[in-house]
């Protein structure tokens, strides 16, 4: 399926026309906007079309969660900007939610709920492990990936934050491939040096960035592909392996990528 070819329907046209999605796909800013993240965009949705997921996006509806604005201490524009989007869930009468963003995974499942948002909200690792285990999502022989080396990078936000490990390691043990884990993984996993509203603001006095010393732990592991499940984490190793001179050696890929690429999905 070419990037020419994909269809994403808006979920107010959806309603217009009497529809309800089974799916709401937040999208998320990066996942708009940044051009690496894009990418990952689009392998999910080409996964979502395969599988035959109905889903929907709000589009021009969807505004920021307000994570980072929260982490950065502005409460007054997180607030705004949340209520705003509960707002427009509620009236669309929005109850499960999936996005490939653990900010947005956790703002929306842990933070919403207080404000009058409460929806069921998956990260796309656990939908795409629950699609592989009901054998909607076939791999046979792992596709390109079998025999190489693949390493794992937790997110904060999705380890340590909710508690979600299992799930895109089965992901990725469904490739055939052999899963080396980083010597700072699960609870002690490093962070990337994004959270927390760390990717919008200049690096604090140090010795090294938190994802130069990140890299040294990929390098270490000697694998071919490092997986993330997060956009800020995909940008932070991107840049550490690549200011190592690495990236003909070692890619950095969601794990949507990594089952599309799989599926031969384009």
């Amino acid at each position: 399926m070419s990037d020419q070819h994909i269809s994403v329907p808006f979920l107010a046209d959806l309603v217009a026309e009497g529809k309800q999605p089974d799916i709401l796909f937040w999208v998320g800013c990066a996942g708009s906007f940044d051009q690496r993240a894009q990418k990952v965009t689009k392998a999910f949705v080409k996964i979502l079309h395969h599988v035959g997921i109905s889903f929907a996006i709000l589009g021009p509806e969807e505004l920021c969660t307000g994570d980072p604005a929260r982490r950065a201490g502005n409460e007054f524009l997180f607030q705004m900007q949340a209520l705003t989007n509960i707002a427009t869930l509620n009236n669309y009468g929005v109850k499960k939610i999936v996005t490939t963003c653990p900010h947005c995974f956790n703002t929306l499942k842990n933070e919403y709920p207080d404000l009058g948002g409460n929806y069921e909200v998956i990260h796309h690792t656990a939908l795409l492990q629950q699609l592989i285990n009901e054998g909607k999502i076939k791999l046979q022989g792992g596709g390109s990936f079998k025999g190489k080396r693949i390493s794992y990078h937790d997110s904060c936000y999705l380890g340590r934050v909710n508690n979600v490990y299992e799930a895109p390691r089965e992901v990725l043990a469904a490739l055939d491939a052999e899963l080396v884990e980083l010597k700072r993984c699960r609870t002690n996993g490093l962070c990337c040096g994004a959270g927390g509203s760390q990717m919008f603001k200049e690096d604090e006095k140090g010795t090294s960035r938190i994802n130069q010393e990140r890299t040294k732990d990929i390098q270490e592991s000697k694998a071919d592909f490092v997986a993330v499940a997060c956009p800020f984490c995909n940008t932070m190793l991107t840049d550490g392996v690549k200011e190592k001179d690495l990236q003909d050696n070692i890619k950095v890929m969601d794990i949507a990528e990594l089952i599309a690429a799989a599926q031969d999905l384009g």
